[in-house]
């Protein structure tokens, strides 16, 4: 057995901060087992009823369920941060969600989360009502639930915007009433100023920036950027940036906002210390923050942080698959490896330590703390005659616990590529798209760092706009590279490396 790191924690160092996208299926079991074993407050009490059988948990699980909980000390591998979205909570307050315990009931001091607002929500159709008017009753009950929520369980939260590509959803355009990015800027407008007026400021708030291309999100920040502004607003200024959008795909476009935020005033310490970017899965975007988030913390706000998020540890799983490992070659394809777990009935008495079992099969199989652990019929736990919860014989060996179990497993690996990324990226090891060596050895680092010791804004952008064709090279998370954009209905797949 291999003995691997646990505190996640203490390994971040000065990277920018990758952020799992907390799956409410993942929290439901933590907040479950709670409410059956524990007693976490005068009015959480325990009702002796497990909703994980102590047989069916992992033998070396010594808390149980909740040591797949890494925001708790009892988790068997521990990390401080974690993102939850408020499209996939319970806005009611008032009412008692155990599924939510994971987030609702934990240790602010040990642990820090972002919440997202639901704006995809909004773009797709799921929260339906006029949000144009900011007298819509169904949007402005989902407008204050939001915001309620957030001010009560997040640390920092993202403004509930609504999403520029929602003229291009057709069943956004029609449940929303928005169907022009005008709309969206104007809808975008009224939920920022309700913000505005009613934040408690028990949270602290990210102004979302959005836009499809360049013209649009710079039309985009010269209308919201007020809202950061302490002049404007000295006490109640929203604390930080959320990049949504194009900024997802486009380094170029992203190096230009944040320089034009510095010469704003618009990203000064101990006012707007956090930016975060949404759903950067590509393993290479994480260098690539860490190395603007260097150059900012050197040149101007030394408490600036970035974070970034993604949910595919999670999804990975739900599609039958688990991380394998990780990619790191030297002037290589750098890449996350996700393949098919064991799945079959057959496998139910099979005692094999996973990491035994999984080591022949997956050429670069790296482990975790909760595989080194776990048998193989810990996930293929359904025999060949087991019924499933609705009374069926499925064709998975899985029951639900098995996913959590995986999610565990793969969110780990997720976090650790990451984290090695920006280690062996600091050696000088590098992928092939962070570097221009037709020439001269030009490093996507180095030049992100001499852009922020220039010491005037145009300065800056001039050497931004001479690195144009460098900035190309590193793909973008969402389907686009640099200014080009191309379908990304099979994106999820394309932050993957598929093996067998």
């Amino acid at each position: 057995m291999t003995n691997l790191p646990t505190n996640l924690t203490e390994l971040q160092s000065d990277y920018a901060v990758f952020l799992p996208a907390l799956s409410t299926f993942y929290a439901l079991f933590v907040g479950r087992q709670r409410r059956g074993l524990l007693e976490y407050s005068e009015t959480l009490k325990g009702s002796g009823n497990p909703y994980i059988e102590p047989s069916r948990i992992p033998k070396g699980l010594q808390h149980g369920v909740e040591s797949l909980n890494w925001l708790a000390p009892e988790g068997l591998w521990q990390y401080k941060w974690s993102l939850h979205s408020a499209g996939h909570a319970s806005l009611d307050l008032e009412k008692d969600q155990y599924r939510e315990d994971m987030y609702r009931v934990r240790n602010k001091e040990t642990s820090w989360l972002l919440g997202d607002s639901g704006g995809y929500q909004i773009g797709k159709g799921v929260w339906e009502g006029d949000w144009k008017d900011p007298n819509c009753p169904m949007a402005q009950k989902k407008r204050d639930g939001v915001l309620r929520w957030m001010d009560a369980y997040m640390d920092y939260g993202m403004i509930l915007d609504i999403p520029a590509w929602v003229a291009r959803s057709p069943e956004g355009a029609k449940a929303s009433g928005v169907s022009t990015y005008e709309e969206a800027v104007a809808a975008t407008n009224i939920n920022n100023e309700y913000w505005m007026k009613h934040r408690t400021g028990a949270c602290k708030f990210l102004n979302v920036l959005q836009g499809e291309n360049f013209s649009q999100a710079d039309d985009w920040y010269d209308q919201m950027k007020g809202y950061c502004d302490p002049v404007l607003y000295p006490d109640n200024h929203f604390n930080g940036w959320a990049m949504g959008g194009q900024y997802c795909a486009d380094i170029h476009l992203s190096l230009k906002r944040v320089c034009a935020m510095m010469r704003d005033g618009l990203l000064e310490q101990g006012k707007h210390d956090v930016m975060h970017f949404l759903g950067t899965s590509k393993l290479e975007w994480a260098m690539v923050l860490t190395a603007i988030q260097r150059g900012v913390r050197k040149a101007h706000n030394p408490n600036f942080t970035i974070t970034f998020d993604c949910a595919s540890p999670f999804l990975a799983v739900s599609n039958g698959t688990q991380y394998s490992g990780y990619r790191l070659e030297h002037e290589g394809k750098w890449s996350y490896l996700m393949e098919p777990a064991p799945d079959d009935r057959a496998l139910h008495t099979d005692t094999t330590p996973y990491d035994d079992y999984c080591s022949p099969l997956y050429e670069n199989w790296m482990p975790s703390p909760l595989s080194q652990i776990m048998k193989v019929n810990d996930v293929c736990t359904y025999s060949p005659t087991c019924k499933n919860k609705i009374g069926e014989i499925s064709k998975t060996s899985w029951d639900s616990f098995s996913y959590m179990l995986l999610m565990n497993h793969s969110c780990y690996q997720h976090l650790r590529s990451v984290q090695e990324g920006n280690r062996v990226f600091d050696e000088g090891i590098y992928p092939w798209q962070l570097a221009d060596n037709k020439f001269t050895e030009t490093l996507v680092k180095d030049v992100i760092a001499e852009i922020f010791t220039l010491d005037s804004y145009d300065a800056q952008i001039k050497m931004i706009d001479q690195y144009e064709k460098l900035w190309m090279r590193v793909t973008g998370t969402r389907g686009y590279v640099g200014k080009k954009t191309v379908n990304s209905s099979t994106q999820f797949f394309s932050l993957f490396e598929e093996v067998g």
